[in-house]
């Protein structure tokens, strides 16, 4: 078993990887126990791998003390390296918001909003995966990832207009999803540390181009993806992600 240590600049400092994937027969994380473990990459806050139930990751702070020494957690470290991420997921929201406009045209005159509705404006994409896959474990819901250059690749762009960025698909996405957008933009700014935790996910993930949607349930487990411009408009993608949860 090899392994080896990379420094790097940002949020990922003391990035870990297991030179050939280190194995191990199981691993507790709080009440949690997974079986047949091959950790795949260790960050200065998370553990990332896959089990026997799927992919999975968890907080190098909820190991037990052997673990942690084991993989370098610095709970310094980790603190400076969360708070990184916080303000890079605050600066990609404020970035991102102008970019995400509503398509439900405006009420008539004299007919009030519909309150319990959801906007395409109002939906929350989040670029921090292991926050996601926590949220949907408590939500019950599924994650689903859009891999996307958003200010370049002319099919990610349509696939936004046509079909993320419409109040069917936020209707959907409110009740059944917690979403991830992982940016590859060419001309928007992105943090050094964005940048590299959606590197990490590209490759952890096998993307190999862009659009690429990827649908994981609450254990982080691939359910099903899409990959590339799809005809159908929001129906016809939602009815995918029905057929892949089932």
């Amino acid at each position: 078993m090899r392994s080896g240590i990379f420094i790097a600049l940002g949020l990922f400092a003391a990035i870990w990887s297991a030179g050939a994937d280190e194995k191990l027969p199981e691993l507790r994380v709080g009440s949690q126990i997974y079986s047949n473990v091959t950790v795949t990459t260790v960050t200065a806050t998370d553990i990332y791998f896959t089990h026997s139930g799927g992919m999975g990751n968890a907080k190098l702070k909820q190991l037990s003390p052997e673990l942690q020494r084991h993989f370098g957690y610095d709970a310094k470290q980790a603190a400076a390296a969360e708070q990184k991420q916080a303000v890079a997921n605050t600066q990609y929201h404020v970035q991102a918001a102008p970019h995400q406009p509503s398509s439900r045209p405006p009420p008539a005159a004299g007919t009030a909003p519909d309150p319990a509705g959801e906007t395409a404006s109002e939906l929350s994409w989040g670029t921090d995966l292991p926050a996601a896959l926590n949220q949907a474990r408590s939500e019950k819901k599924m994650v689903l990832l859009d891999f996307t250059g958003s200010d370049w690749c002319p099919w990610c762009i349509k696939f936004d207009r046509d079909v993320l960025s419409t109040d069917r698909f936020a209707a959907y996405a409110k009740s059944k999803l917690v979403l991830v957008k992982v940016d590859f933009p060419r001309h928007s700014p992105q943090s050094r540390a964005l940048k590299q935790a959606n590197e990490g996910l590209s490759k952890r993930f096998g993307v190999e181009g862009f659009p690429t949607y990827v649908l994981l349930n609450q254990s982080g487990k691939e359910l099903g993806r899409q990959v590339g411009y799809a005809e159908g408009g929001p129906d016809a993608f939602i009815a995918k992600l029905e057929n892949f949860s089932r």
